[in-house]
């Protein structure tokens, strides 16, 4: 795995390369080189590692998961803000089978670092509403359910909130 910035100096020189490909008169090396470079700037937005891990979590493996995350060392210096942000959200969901209290602070940092896709946000809050609950604070988590409630647009979520939501009656 490259650090972030060598992905983009990479893919420069791959394109600096193609510029001279194409001046020298190899249309089709200069386009191969354009596309090639291509796979560099797309690893700069989504890390290699955190596909990997995500691949592993769809497959319900908590341990091949765990094991592609500590792939990664320095997560700041690896990831941008959106990745650290996933980075946390996965190790959030890792944790909430073991440790509630660490699986909480990854949840909120990922959160503030942010996510890009509204369904992750919301399962997110969800999760963070579960702890919360488990934890006896009602007015947290009902406002954490309410905002989960809010971002879940594709009524994936629909069932789990309800569920909180009656368990949030007995407490």
């Amino acid at each position: 795995m490259f650090n972030k910035n060598i992905k983009l100096v990479i893919a420069g020189l791959i394109i600096a390369y193609a510029i001279y490909q194409f001046v020298e008169g190899n249309i089709g090396n200069g386009i191969f080189l354009i596309l090639f470079s291509l796979i560099f700037i797309f690893l700069y937005f989504r890390n290699e590692i955190i596909l990997l891990a995500f691949l592993r979590m769809r497959k319900q493996d908590l341990e091949g998961t765990k094991k592609w995350l500590d792939k990664i060392k320095n997560p700041e210096s690896a990831l941008i803000t959106k990745q650290q942000g996933y980075f946390n959200y996965l190790h959030g969901i890792i944790l909430s089978q073991k440790n509630l209290t660490q699986a909480e602070k990854f949840f909120k940092k990922a959160l503030k670092l942010g996510l890009t896709m509204d369904y992750d946000t919301a399962m997110a809050k969800l999760s963070l509403a579960g702890i919360a609950m488990q934890k006896r604070r009602k007015r947290e988590a009902t406002m954490l359910l309410n905002e989960a409630k809010k971002l879940d647009k594709s009524n994936m979520l629909t069932d789990q909130i309800k569920m909180m939501q009656q368990q949030m009656k007995k407490i």
